[in-house]
């Protein structure tokens, strides 16, 4: 089999699991579970042999161990097939969700970002809450993408004494992202799993996003008082003056790119409460339409073309190794869930003395952001227990446990080795991904702490 077929022949199958999935969504063809599911057996069997290390292995043990316990069970072969499907909702996400990230991308929106940020971030702080900030906005709609964007922005001049704390606010910049955009397969996966609306959870993910962006500042307070106190300037003196020059107007948050990121939610947000289909299905036809129409409307159909031609060629071929991952980790979910190895979890719990919610919040974070650390992807063990864990049972709501899953998976990342903004980060600032991932460790840590005590105080309390 040549390199080129190859290649075609898994692009082929990427579509056919999103395309099948959609019709199935469309149809409800029971019919089409078993398609589906085998589409997804051969995607593992053709990526499997191009993963190496740490995702190669996980891939394989989630595989062989959904497999070992569908069969020790004697399992049917629809019980089979609807396990291969759990996770097929990536996928399809991760084939639309990044057009939305296109007209971000438009030369004359990264200028006038470009000229926003120099004008209104000056002192060490606002800089640095300045960029987790922008870095959250605009991660929002391209994803890891907009790592290399805001690093340009941040570090096309020396900024003596900053350059950690500022790559330590992209980091949670892309967390906070995943707290609350409805275009990441984190919420994708548990809000379709827990089947929660995503507008029900997004008010909790905001605030916490917000405290995230609070606590980012906190952890770094220290570090930033000293660069203030060295007298380090954020920019030399020249181009501060250059700075001071430039009019309120040009030195403006784009409003075309201001309008275009509200407008992309009110359209995802119209849409979930007024047409009755699955979230996921909502996103791509919103993904399809709104950056097209937007583009047209800029007279840019060129540019998105472009976008297209990129997205087909580059972004979905670096994506294979996450799809396959995920695949694996859902086959091993909806084995799980078909083993009814969740059910036990509460008994066990009930040993503690403590409220079983609490335990479990807990347990979970620590497991989540405890392995992610060690290079285990958070997808493992969200997919296991979104799929594997009746909420009921841990006295949780499904909009509570959608809110732990989801804050968890994002605390887990500033903390991975394993997790792409980091490498990126290592590889844009000459450092090792451990070094780029430890000063993130303090954060995580405090974080967590008022993360629990608003889920427990808050959130719980709220959804009972």
């Amino acid at each position: 089999m040549t390199s080129a077929f190859r290649t075609a022949m898994e692009r082929g199958v990427i579509f056919s699991i999103a395309a099948v999935f959609i019709a199935q969504q469309l149809s409800h063809l029971t019919s089409l579970t078993f398609l589906l599911g085998g589409l997804v057996f051969l995607a593992i069997v053709l990526l499997l042999p191009r993963l190496k290390g740490m995702t190669f292995w996980l891939t394989a043990i989630f595989a062989v161990a959904g497999v070992v316990l569908l069969s020790a069970r004697s399992a049917e072969a629809r019980v089979w097939f609807d396990a291969a499907g759990v996770n097929v909702t990536i996928v399809t996400l991760f084939l639309f969700a990044p057009l939305f990230g296109i007209p971000v991308r438009l030369p004359a929106y990264v200028d006038a970002l470009k000229r926003f940020y120099e004008a209104k971030f000056s002192s060490p702080a606002a800089l640095v809450a300045g960029t987790q900030l922008l870095t959250q906005i605009l991660c929002v709609f391209i994803n890891v993408g907009s790592i290399p964007v805001v690093y340009e922005m941040v570090f096309v001049k020396p900024r003596p004494g900053l350059n950690r704390v500022l790559a330590n606010a992209m980091n949670r910049g892309f967390a906070g992202a995943i707290l609350w955009s409805p275009y990441f397969a984190a919420m994708t996966l548990v809000t379709s799993t827990l089947r929660v609306p995503w507008s029900s959870v997004l008010p909790h993910m905001l605030v916490l996003a917000v405290i995230s962006l609070i606590v980012g500042l906190a952890v770094d307070y220290r570090e930033l008082r000293r660069v203030r106190g060295t007298g380090a300037p954020s920019s030399a003196p020249g181009e501060a003056r250059l700075a001071t020059t430039i009019t309120e107007g040009s030195a403006a948050f784009p409003m075309g790119l201001g309008m275009y990121l509200i407008g992309a939610m009110i359209v995802i947000l119209t849409m979930e409460n007024t047409i009755d289909l699955p979230m996921v299905l909502l996103i791509c036809m919103a993904a399809i339409f709104f950056p097209l129409i937007w583009c047209a409307a800029k007279g840019k159909l060129s540019f998105y073309r472009r976008g297209i031609r990129h997205h087909a060629t580059v972004t979905l071929p670096a994506l294979q190794k996450e799809i396959a991952l995920f695949l694996a980790a859902g086959f091993f979910s909806g084995s799980i869930g078909a083993s009814s190895i969740g059910e036990s979890v509460p008994e066990l719990l009930s040993a503690i003395p403590l409220p079983v919610a609490m335990t479990f919040s807990i347990l979970t974070l620590a497991l989540i952001v405890g392995t992610s650390a060690l290079g285990v992807h958070p997808i493992v063990l969200v997919t296991i227990l979104a799929g594997g864990i009746d909420p009921l049972g841990v006295e949780m709501s499904p909009v509570s446990l959608a809110v732990l899953l989801l804050g968890s998976w994002a605390l887990s990342n500033p903390v991975s080795p394993a997790s792409a903004v980091n490498n990126l980060l290592a590889g844009l600032l000459k450092k090792t991904v451990f070094e780029t991932a430890a000063p993130n460790y303090k954060f995580a840590g405090c974080m967590g702490i008022v993360f629990l005590v608003y889920l427990t105080s808050v959130v719980i309390s709220y959804e009972s």
